[in-house]
């Protein structure tokens, strides 16, 4: 195995030096440059960097990256599986327990020792670029992740916080459906309460509601919710009054995560939870939802990777399906290196 050193890598911003490494949110109110990875079941790890520059992601080196094989990929919930839980999450809703429920399963396939989730991040920069692309690379703390998230979970600018989460997927805006929409608004309540709960009443705002974003291969709808923070809320309050985030565990929030944890069969990890940087000496911050996110598992050699869906009463078990693949699919050939030798460029 390669011993790499400590890095963070945000778009064109990179971070090395690393000087130490906490679980305490309140360390991000302090003072230096932090790399942020919160898994979905709450464990945080916050990274200070001690050097930060201007550098653009490096081109992909030929063998740098040594990706699993297209077909060695295997899932934690199989098509069947799948399937049947979305239609126990129709049944839950049926009960009135929950309104929406977000439904993932994650991929696996072999890693080689030596491989560097940085070299990932140049494939995926190339093949699927993303507006909240980045690395966290910390061996020693079991941190090794590249991620190509299109969706803000928090932003910070002083005292405001922003929000833009994605609900609705398809490849083409005339693939939206009425359901997605409507998921697409059940959510932005959800985030409203969420960040409402640490901000100054009267402040929370929904300055765009389903707007149609183009990513590579599919579209969003993506609304955004920002607020004003209260004079005693920092980054411990606002983290645990937002996460997990809410367009990945559903409506209500509680009943959700119960749904999740009774249907889902292997912990999400970085997937689905906080993933970005926070610049405690200028206030400024960006976290996106560790979604189109890999991340390697030392303990077993392993390559992991998230996908998943929203479940609705108008959800059709075979079309989540189907969405949970179409996330997944360009994603996996850049990891396997089939997109590249297809000859493919974004």
């Amino acid at each position: 195995m390669l011993h790499l050193p400590p890095l963070a890598r945000f778009g064109d911003r990179v971070a090395t030096g690393l000087l130490d490494v906490t679980s305490d949110p309140a360390a991000l109110d302090s003072t230096g440059f932090w790399a942020v990875c919160a898994d979905f079941e709450g464990r945080l790890t916050c990274a200070r960097f001690a050097d930060v520059r201007e550098e653009p992601v490096p081109a992909p080196v030929p063998g740098r990256w040594q990706g699993p094989a297209a077909d060695g990929w295997t899932s934690s919930l199989d098509r069947a599986a799948y399937t049947a839980a979305v239609r126990r999450i129709r049944e839950h809703i049926a009960e009135g327990e929950v309104y929406q429920a977000n439904l993932c399963r994650v991929l696996a396939a072999p890693v080689d020792a030596d491989a560097d989730v940085d070299a990932l991040t140049a494939l995926l920069a190339r093949g699927n670029p993303a507006p909240y692309a980045g690395t966290i690379r910390l061996p020693g703390h079991g941190v090794e992740i590249a991620t190509a998230s299109p969706e803000l979970f928090l932003r910070r600018d002083g005292r405001t916080v922003e929000s833009g989460p994605i609900k609705g997927t398809g490849r083409t805006e005339a693939d939206l459906l009425e359901k997605d929409y409507a998921e697409n608004v059940m959510i932005v309540d959800l985030v409203r309460n969420d960040i409402g709960r640490v901000c100054a009443t009267g402040s929370v705002t929904v300055p765009d509601l389903c707007a149609v974003e183009k990513h590579p291969g599919l579209v969003h709808l993506v609304s955004t919710v920002r607020g004003d923070l209260r004079d005693d809320a920092g980054w411990p309050e606002l983290l645990t009054a937002a996460f997990p985030p809410g367009s990945v565990t559903g409506a209500p929030k509680s009943s959700a995560l119960r749904i999740i944890e009774a249907l889902e069969t292997v912990p999400r990890g970085p997937y689905c939870g906080g993933i970005g940087w926070v610049d405690a000496d200028r206030g400024t911050a960006e976290l996106a939802v560790g979604i189109r996110t890999f991340w390697i598992d030392r303990a077993e050699d392993v390559l992991r990777f998230g996908t998943g869906a929203g479940i609705t009463w108008g959800s059709d078990p075979e079309g989540e399906w189907r969405e949970t693949e179409l996330k997944a699919s360009r994603l996996l050939a850049v990891a396997s290196g089939a997109y590249w030798a297809s000859g493919e460029e974004s």
